[in-house]
């Protein structure tokens, strides 16, 4: 363990009852949410950043966390949205040049609840064999409050995730050569999706998650990218109205993890939530036009049921080597394809990069075809 003060206790209490002792780091309260874990063992700067854990209490499997500090450049939004965080261990004494900061300073700027000194493998363990549950993070005495904390635990659901986390107006982005404009939906995307398109060469507008089929068109967009983002995609009606609309405008789409599913869901397909989701830097992915298999950094709890798909509509292009759920739809009859993991990965394997210069093609292909 550090050797440090090791401060005030802390608590993790699960809705079946189970309670782990910690100690404090962040900021002090209570915080409801959904506990999950992540099995990266680097990048966790971008996982307490990503706008895909909103409402979730974010569980590191690595041990150690925090020894190389924080870094306001490699961050994937200008906050954090996740209900709390726990780690085994935590360094307070972060070295690397590019260090601005530690782990704790930065729980307690946004305000986000923290605990170590906990066993994450077990409760790791309970999560995979049980699922998914909710749970409180706290510094209060959970033993004092225990009977009013679970009714809040057992009354807990994420609800309003995209409204919360979207842009409230138009953001423009421009490419230091532009060839192309882009309109990227912020369903809660990480910034790495914006510079991978800049980086090729597209003027990005990110527009918030509500944006009408008439404002889009309006702007005249070479491409369409749907982002990331947390919550059940099911429950997005307007906005999976919206995509039934706009994919009509035959204008090239791309979509990534929430994107992914909110537009299988506007062809008729169906969504499931995971037992606990895929979350981390090393999901193999299988292309199954290129029968090679990738390396992936993933994060959500819900998928696409790939036989729900109408085949005459679009066709399953990836799966997930472990459990074979889908992770990849190419649509037939409007230029469109999305995936589940995040191509952009920051931090992770790159291997599936190659997606962002496919959008480009495709790009490219309709504005030769106009």
């Amino acid at each position: 363990m550090s050797l440090f003060n090791m401060g005030d206790k802390a608590y993790v209490m699960l809705e079946n009852g189970r309670i782990f002792e910690g100690y404090s780091m962040g900021a002090k309260g209570t915080s409801i949410g959904e506990i999950v874990f992540a099995t990266g063992m680097t990048a966790y700067e971008e996982t307490l950043s990503d706008p895909s854990y909103f409402g979730q209490i974010v569980t590191q499997t690595f041990p150690l966390i925090g020894n190389y500090g924080v870094n306001e450049e490699d961050y994937e939004s200008k906050g954090s949205c996740v209900s709390g965080y726990i780690v085994r261990e935590w360094c307070n004494t972060p070295s690397n040049f590019r260090c601005e900061g530690d782990v704790d300073a930065f729980l307690k700027k946004h305000g986000i609840i923290g605990i170590h000194s906990i066993d994450t493998r077990c409760l790791t363990r309970i999560i995979r064999e049980s699922g998914v549950m909710n749970g409180v993070i706290t510094t209060e005495n959970v033993y004092e409050k225990k009977d009013e904390l679970m009714e809040r635990i057992k009354a807990f659901t994420i609800k309003n995730a995209d409204e919360s986390v979207t842009v409230s107006e138009k953001e423009y982005y421009k490419a230091v050569n532009p060839k192309y404009e882009v309109v990227l939906f912020d369903f809660g995307y990480k910034y790495n999706i914006r510079r991978e398109l800049v980086n090729r060469g597209c003027n990005v507008t990110v527009v918030p998650a509500s944006t009408s089929p008439d404002e889009v068109k309006a702007l005249n967009p070479d491409g369409i990218m749907l982002s990331n983002g947390p919550g059940n995609p099911a429950e997005n009606v307007e906005i999976i109205a919206n995509l039934t609309k706009i994919k009509d405008f035959g204008i090239p789409i791309f979509g990534i993890c929430l994107g992914h599913q909110l537009m299988a869901l506007a062809n008729g397909a169906k969504t499931e939530k995971l037992k606990y989701g895929h979350r981390g830097a090393n999901q193999p992915v299988i292309d199954l036009s290129l029968d090679k298999t990738f390396v992936t950094s993933q994060n959500h709890g819900y998928a696409v049921v790939g036989d729900s798909i109408d085949t005459a509509v679009g066709e399953v292009s990836h799966i997930n080597a472990n459990d074979k759920t889908c992770e990849g739809v190419r649509y037939k009859n409007f230029p469109c394809f999305t995936v589940q993991f995040h191509p952009e990965a920051c931090g992770g394997p790159h291997d599936t990069a190659y997606l962002f210069d496919e959008f480009i093609d495709m790009i490219d292909k309709a504005k030769e075809d106009k």
